[in-house]
């Protein structure tokens, strides 16, 4: 599925980014929902028969890794090894994540390519040697100022986000002349107002850059886990400068220029709102000066929140995936997190909330109507998919029910990132079939045994079949097995090709299911859940 680099030179691909990821434990529920997002993202993309790149990856460098690692008693090398090769690409092979490319930042084509970035800024000036001092989180790998610290016990000093005591450095640094670019920011922000979303996430970058930027410390001198300053080797590039790179060096930044050319910039960065500052102002600025192409888009998503904390491992609400996926399945677990939250907004799990979703939406309207049609497909026509010769007004509501759900998901998922809202407009068209059979009620239809009878229920069950080819079409991106499991016990296979074939521009054009398609009642999509054993 995924397109290789030869396809993506001499076009210009769709590109999405996930943030990398820190390392220096195993992924939750957090680092899932916004990976998968950015899968049904690109898939959808895909669908639609667009070139398309996504790239996740690992963050490996820093402090934290550093001291992670020693408490482990191994390198950091070692330690970013492990994680990426037993919890991090598991995950997301388990998930289905159709990513085009995973980077690590201890990779020579990155490290490489990092240095010679920093070194051509250097070279025009954009890099000078200073000093500073002020309290830092190892955790945010950050420089915080004294206004953002929240009061601890004892007096000390502790980081909004991790709730733990900072630490107060002094050193002598690298600094990139950030300062600078307030004004080229704002002027860009105005320009593009559509650069930063959602709004209140624009609106909190808009009145941090107004209030004036400070330069930035790129680099560090207290430790040696990094990438080194080409010219002063006794400094390490600062593991955020170096992670901001990846969206660059994976694509060929100064090794392949063809690839580079017809993919970067990235139409879309997907981010968590706790590091929205470093994607929507240091980033873009770095490529300012540095004479590159902005991104199309910063989109910052919300958080996860557990018992009304934030999903982390520090605040110890990290929940592994897996512990949903061996209960509700992998697809189910794609579909949740994007229907029940609202992208871009905070959002609050609970075992309940899934299992009542699960149950409502996903078995007894999705699962029940799939499995009604093939059933009854099977018991009045053999299997063999009848002709609709008896159309009228009760069918030309799903005709334009499909129409709608089609234009509307295409929309919100496509364009706006709304995956609940476009998820729910095809949950919408589902619910219209289902009311549609049970006006119709094909059983009794089907004790007519004259030649209006039977046409009568062969267009019903033609168009409830119809309405869930295209619904196949619209899960894919979202449930890719599900839908594939639909779409052959629609018969859809041997007689229209591959799902992913499928387009979604096209999905709500009528009658393409042809009369004589071999349906099976299938497997069940959505078994009955078992209560998880008690502990």
């Amino acid at each position: 599925m995924a397109a290789t680099g030869s396809e993506q030179q001499g076009a210009t691909a769709f590109y999405v980014s996930t943030p990398i990821y820190y390392v220096n434990d195993a992924p939750h529920l957090g680092h899932a929902y916004t990976t998968v997002a950015g899968d049904v993202l690109t898939r959808w993309h895909r669908q639609r028969g667009e070139k398309v790149w996504y790239l996740t990856g690992t963050d490996e460098h820093g402090q934290k890794i550093m001291r992670t690692a020693q408490a482990h008693g191994v390198t950091p090398q070692e330690w970013c090894d492990k994680l990426v090769t037993e919890a991090w690409k598991p995950l997301w092979e388990h998930l289905e994540i159709a990513n085009d490319d995973f980077i690590r930042t201890t990779e020579k084509r990155h490290t490489d390519r990092v240095q010679e970035f920093v070194q051509d800024l250097y070279d025009k000036g954009e890099i000078y040697r200073g000093g500073y001092e002020g309290p830092y989180c190892v955790g945010c790998e950050e420089y915080k100022t004294p206004g953002e610290l929240l009061d601890g016990e004892g007096g000390e000093k502790l980081c909004p986000i991790h709730k733990k005591p900072v630490e107060m450095l002094k050193e002598e640094n690298y600094f990139f002349k950030l300062s600078e670019y307030g004004p080229k920011l704002l002027e860009f922000y105005e320009a593009n107002p559509g650069f930063i979303q959602p709004e209140s996430a624009r609106n909190e970058v808009l009145n941090f850059v107004k209030q004036g930027l400070q330069d930035l410390s790129i680099s560090r001198s207290t430790f040696d886990w990094g990438v080194r300053v080409p010219w002063d080797d006794k400094h390490v590039i600062y593991v955020w400068i170096d992670a901001l790179l990846n969206y660059a060096t994976a694509v060929g930044y100064g090794a392949d220029q063809a690839k580079f050319e017809g993919t970067f910039p990235a139409n879309v960065h997907l981010v968590g709102k706790d590091i929205l500052r470093f994607h929507a102002v240091i980033w873009p600025a770095m490529l300012m000066a540095n004479g590159l192409p902005l991104p199309g888009k910063v989109f910052a998503n919300g958080w996860l929140m557990v018992g009304g904390e934030k999903m982390s491992k520090s605040n110890l609400t990290g929940i592994k995936p897996q512990d949903l996926t061996d209960h509700f399945g992998v697809d189910a677990y794609r579909w949740y997190f994007l229907r029940a939250i609202q992208f871009g907004q905070d959002g609050s799990f609970s075992w309940e909330d899934f299992t009542a979703r699960y149950t409502s939406e996903l078995a007894n309207d999705f699962g029940n109507l799939a499995s009604r049609v093939g059933a009854m497909t099977v018991k009045y026509f053999g299997g063999e998919l009848p002709a609709a010769t008896d159309s009228g007004e009760a069918e030309q509501v799903i005709v334009d029910g499909l129409a709608e759900a089609v234009a509307v998901a295409d929309r919100k998922i496509g364009e706006e990132l709304d995956f609940a809202g476009g998820i729910e407009a095809v949950f919408a068209l589902v619910r219209k079939v289902n009311l549609y059979l049970t006006e119709q009620e094909p059983w009794k239809v089907a004790k007519d045994t004259s030649e209006a009878g039977q046409a009568r229920l062969a267009t019903i069950l033609y168009t409830a079949a119809e309405a869930l080819r295209a619904t196949a079409v619209l899960l894919n991106p979202v449930m890719p097995s599900t839908a594939e499991k639909l779409w052959a016990s629609l018969g859809a296979e041997a007689s229209l090709g591959e799902l992913a074939g499928q387009r979604i521009p096209e999905a709500a054009e009528w009658g393409q299911l042809p009369a004589g398609a071999r349906v099976t009642k299938g497997a069940i999509l959505f078994p009955r859940l078992e209560e998880p054993a008690k502990g």
